[in-house]
C-alpha cells in the first residue's frame, strides 16, 4: 500500500504521514524533553531541602511526606485548573504542576538516601573539623547519590506520561498530537506520537541509569553484598 493511500486508508503505520509531519514531530518532541527537564530540574532543586528538613524529626517528616503525598493526589486537571489564576495558560502552569507532583517521589528518595548515611561517617567527618555546610555537600549528598537518583529516574519517566497531560492548556509536548488525534480518529498520529513518548521514556531511563553508574562506581563495586553484610 502506498504512503498515500495509508494516510487515506487511516491506517495505524504510516510512513507517509512521519515524512510529511517530520517536523512538527520534531517540536512536539523538544517541548517535551524541555518541559520535562525543566520540571524535574526543579523538583529536584526543592526536594532536597524539603527532605533535609523532614530529616529535622518525626513530626517534620510526617508534615513534609504527607504534604508531598496530598498533592499527588490531586487530579491533573484540578491541579491546573487551581494554577490557572496564577500562570495563565502558558509553559509555566504546566511545569509548575509537575513539579509539585514530581515532589512526592523525589522527597522521599532524598529522605531516603540522607538517612541510609552512616552516622560513624558522619562522626568521623565531624572529628575532621567538617561544619554542617561542608558535611552536606561533600560527605552526605554524595552518599545518597545512589537513592536520589534512582528517584530522579522514577520522577523523569513519570513527568514523561503527565506531561502530555498538558495538552489541556496547549503546552504538553507529543500530547498536543495524541488529544486531537484521538478526538478525530487519527490512527496515525496517536500511533507515532504515543511511539514517541514511550521511546522517550526509555532513553530518558537509560541515560540516567548510565549517569546512576558513572557518578556512583562504589555502588558497583559492592554489587554483591557480603553475608554478613546482609544481615547488617
Amino acid at each position: 500500500m502506498s504512503g498515500q493511500n495509508c494516510l487515506v486508508a487511516n491506517d495505524w503505520i504510516c510512513w507517509d504521514y512521519v515524512t510529511s509531519r517530520s517536523q512538527e514531530l520534531i517540536d512536539a518532541t523538544v517541548e517535551h524533553v524541555w518541559i520535562t527537564g525543566v520540571s524535574v530540574l526543579i523538583g529536584l532543586v526543592v526536594a532536597v531541602p524539603l527532605a533535609l528538613l523532614a530529616r529535622r524529626g518525626r513530626r517534620w517528616s510526617a508534615s513534609v511526606l504527607t504534604f508531598t503525598t496530598l498533592l499527588y493526589t490531586v487530579p491533573s486537571l484540578a491541579m491546573f485548573s487551581l494554577l490557572l489564576p496564577v500562570f495563565g495558560l502558558s509553559a509555566a502552569l504546566v511545569v509548575t504542576g509537575l513539579v509539585l507532583y514530581s515532589l512526592t517521589i523525589l522527597v522521599r528518595n532524598a529522605l531516603a538516601g540522607l538517612e541510609a548515611v552512616p552516622e560513624e561517617v558522619r562522626e568521623a567527618a565531624r572529628g575532621m573539623g567538617y561544619g554542617p555546610g561542608r558535611l552536606l555537600w561533600q560527605v552526605e549528598l554524595p552518599l545518597s547519590l545512589p537513592a536520589l537518583l534512582a528517584g530522579v529516574r522514577i520522577a523523569t519517566v513519570s513527568t514523561i506520561a503527565l506531561t502530555t497531560v498538558g495538552s489541556i492548556v496547549g503546552k504538553g509536548g507529543l500530547g498536543n498530537l495524541i488529544a486531537p488525534a484521538v478526538n478525530s480518529s487519527f490512527k496515525a498520529q496517536v500511533l507515532t506520537a504515543s511511539v514517541l513518548c514511550v521511546l522517550l521514556a526509555l532513553v530518558a531511563d537509560l541515560l540516567l541509569l548510565g549517569l546512576q553508574r558513572l557518578l556512583t562506581p562504589w555502588t558497583r563495586a559492592g554489587g554483591r553484598p557480603s553475608g554478613r553484610g546482609k544481615g547488617a
